[in-house]
């Protein structure tokens, strides 16, 4: 759906196309539990589903997507710090934000924005990344993985109440997370302001060498799983204030990868509302 959205909006130009490569347990395990890595890796079936938790299932392709997708970003990071590319969108799934040090969840295997940060400061690439999630569930995976790494910034826009129950804005961290919790059917207005009053400007003082954004379009008014009603022009919006600022504090380099957004629809044009503001 993203695919033919991109081509249909006139994008083909404008775009380099990469296989995603597969992630590297040395990688994984930057962020994962080895023992987690390896449970992951036994347990993806031959056969059938292998249900992990009531939401989170795995079938013979599960393990293979999940690795992509990581490796996508890591692979993504590379392109963009290396020069090669000022900014990239990873179309990937399974999402991965949900995903713990040792626990999967909310259909999350793998941490994929939290290897690549990681990645990004153990090559030497960075000394600090920003991670900037506005899913319209919280990024409680990335959260728990670096609330206590102050090379790390955490900002974070979803709705509450909502799975996965986590991101009031009493939880900071060490200083180095920001959430933005907002109520069911806020609109557009209130998550901009949310934005502008106080997510932008943690980005702004943290000046981080690299921004990486958890693009999640499941806050969109058409997604059944959430009620904020965002429309393409609010990921258009808030991919541009990002971009803005990566440009003066890190020369634009830019890395976003999906999370959520199951209305295949606003999936489609919300990815391409992000995609053309991230090549404007």
């Amino acid at each position: 759906a993203i695919e033919d959205q991109l081509l249909a909006s006139g994008f083909e130009l404008a775009l380099r196309r990469y296989d995603a490569p597969a992630v590297s347990r040395e990688q994984l395990q930057r962020v994962h539990d080895p023992h987690y890595v390896e449970r992951i890796f036994a347990l993806a079936p031959t056969s059938g589903l292998h249900w992990l938790d009531r939401d989170t299932a795995m079938n013979p392709h599960t393990l293979d997507a999940a690795r992509r997708a990581a490796g996508a970003v890591v692979a993504a990071v590379d392109l963009v710090l290396g020069g090669e590319a000022t900014c990239a969108f990873c179309a990937v799934r399974p999402p991965g934000h949900h995903a713990l040090a040792n626990v999967p969840m909310g259909f999350c295997l793998l941490n994929h924005v939290a290897v690549a940060a990681r990645y990004a400061i153990a090559q030497g690439h960075a000394e600090k990344v920003a991670i900037l999630d506005f899913d319209v569930h919280h990024g409680n995976g990335t959260q728990g993985i670096f609330e206590e790494s102050p090379e790390v910034l955490f900002v974070s826009s979803h709705q509450m109440p909502l799975y996965p129950g986590s991101g009031y804005a009493t939880e900071t961290g060490v200083g180095n997370v920001t959430n933005l919790p907002l109520s069911p059917g806020d609109g557009s207005e209130t998550f901009r302001a949310a934005w502008s009053n106080r997510g932008l400007e943690a980005l702004f003082h943290f000046a981080p060498d690299l921004v990486l954004v958890s693009a999640g379009f499941d806050a969109h008014v058409r997604d059944p799983l959430g009620q904020l009603e965002l429309v393409d022009e609010d990921y258009g919006w808030i991919t541009a204030e990002i971009h803005a600022l990566a440009e003066s504090a890190c020369e634009g380099r830019m890395v976003s990868l999906l999370e959520g957004g199951y209305d295949l629809e606003a999936l489609a044009t919300a990815s391409a509302a992000h995609v053309g503001a991230l090549t404007a």
